[in-house]
């Protein structure tokens, strides 16, 4: 009855990734995406979408980003070390083990997906920054 869930209680999205990161590729550096992105292999360093633009970025389950993300629509299920700003939404699956703050305008997270970090929904990323560091100021405190 309480069983495994084989499947994603996400809902399917018919997402087109123009950018791939294959399994072995790894990238260092800062990159600034146009398009929809799609990370199977290792990023270290920030990602970044354009300005107002409607820019997908998912890691994959053998995916691995360590530093900040910055999209319309973020959907993880691998690992992520760095902050998440999604204004329209983000999604963890099953597999995500996430370290690191999420701004957000609406969120899904499956049962099993790992979130270490602070969860701000519909706020600037100025806004969840400032607001981050006052969290933690009042947490070293104690």
């Amino acid at each position: 009855m309480f069983g495994k869930r084989k499947t994603s209680i996400l809902l399917p999205t018919n997402e087109r990734f123009d950018t791939l990161i294959g399994k072995t590729s790894e990238i260092y550096g800062r990159m600034v995406v146009g398009e929809s992105l799609r990370i199977d292999g290792k990023v270290v360093g920030n990602i970044e979408s354009e300005e107002n633009s409607k820019v997908t970025v998912a890691v994959g389950e053998d995916g691995e980003v360590i530093g900040d993300i910055f999209a319309y629509r973020v959907m993880i299920a691998g690992k992520v070390e760095g902050n998440i700003y999604a204004t329209e939404r983000v999604e963890f699956h099953q597999t995500a083990h996430v370290r690191g703050d999420v701004t957000y305008g609406s969120i899904g997270i499956e049962h099993g997906a790992r979130v270490i970090g602070l969860v701000i929904q519909g706020v600037d990323k100025k806004s969840a920054n400032q607001a981050s560091d006052v969290i933690r100021a009042v947490q070293e405190r104690r």
